[in-house]
């Protein structure tokens, strides 16, 4: 690799630790199957698997602001990179349980706070982000259901009193 891919692929990782966040992985062990499997569910989850030298990784993180990831990048390391960051930790979380030689390091959050795995495995927990905005939609939609339903009973309850008044009228004349 030249000096211009190099730099090209340090740029690549420091925009991308600077603008989303990633979880950080020890890959080693894993078989050929497993790695296919693992990069299938990360296309469909809108996750980037990416494995990269960490010496370039190193230089992209200090670019990023973001050196306190260098402790973590000893050994094999696999980054995945999310714009939602529940997913890369979800994802990466469940093929951490799925392959014993997989292992979660750290993780990254929203381009500036480093978490450490037991954090990211508190991440991993917690609902997607089209989870929560439908739990938050749902949440405001039900009172508001609850409110047309009592306007709309006021409403029918009031033709049906103006009815039987009518009727009473009608039967009176």
């Amino acid at each position: 690799m030249n000096r211009e891919e190099k730099a090209k692929i340090i740029d690549d990782i420091a925009g991308k630790l600077q603008s989303g966040s990633a979880v950080l992985v020890d890959y080693q062990g894993m078989n050929v199957s497993q790695s296919t499997d693992l990069r299938r569910r990360s296309r469909e989850s809108g996750v980037e698997f990416l494995v990269a030298k960490n010496t370039l990784t190193r230089m992209a993180a200090d670019r990023a602001g973001v050196s306190e990831l260098n402790e973590y990048l000893v050994g094999p390391t696999a980054i995945a990179f999310s714009e939602d960051p529940v997913a890369s930790a979800k994802l990466m979380a469940e093929f951490a349980d799925l392959v014993e030689s997989f292992d979660l390091k750290a993780g990254l959050l929203d381009g500036e706070k480093v978490l450490g795995e037991d954090e990211v495995v508190a991440l991993s927990k917690l609902p997607s982000r089209e989870q929560l905005i439908a739990q938050i939609v749902g949440g405001i939609g039900s009172p508001l259901t609850s409110f047309v339903t009592v306007l709309n009973n006021t409403i029918q309850g009031l033709v049906v009193a103006l009815g039987q008044i009518a009727e009473q009228k009608q039967q009176q004349s």
